[in-house]
């Protein structure tokens, strides 16, 4: 392996760590110290479920549980809602199954709100990492070491 690369992988591990052992989030209120950039996870029920990484960690939290948060801004949301309808291929050309069509689906809609609340509900767990080649990175190992199954990492 490329000795420039290690260096990245060799941190990934400890940070990884960092994110699992930390004391959940559980009141769908983050504390008043939260890192701006990291990589975060959401679990329930001690399932973990998925990763994701941001520059504005406090924002995030809140575009994927908040309630007027819209397709774009909460696509966990987003995928938990079309696993609850059967809406489960993505398509993205207009039309009723595209995000913009089933924003306009009053069943897919309803769906999408509860999975907001349920969002909010979950464990949620945050590290912080400042250097963004290691946030990507981090966000890739902690989404395939722990089998988060809504992570897609699959071109459009």
């Amino acid at each position: 392996m490329d000795e420039k690369f290690r260096k990245f992988a060799d941190a990934l591990h400890p940070k990884f760590e960092q994110l699992i052992f930390m004391e959940p989030v559980v009141t769908g209120k983050l504390p008043k110290v939260v890192p701006s950039r990291g990589v975060y996870l959401f679990s329930e029920n001690g399932s973990h479920l998925y990763v994701g990484r941001t520059g504005r960690m406090r924002g995030r939290y809140g575009d994927h549980s908040r309630p007027s948060a819209n397709h774009n801004d909460a696509p966990f949301a987003f995928k938990l809602a079309r696993e609850a309808t059967g809406f489960l291929k993505s398509a993205y050309k207009t039309g009723p199954e595209s995000r913009k069509g089933l924003s306009s689906n009053e069943t897919f809609n309803e769906a999408f709100k509860a999975a907001k609340a349920r969002i909010r509900a979950m464990e949620f767990r945050f590290v912080e990492e400042i250097d963004p080649t290691t946030q990507c990175l981090l966000e890739v190992y902690a989404s395939v070491v722990l089998a988060t199954p809504y992570n897609d990492f699959d071109n459009h």
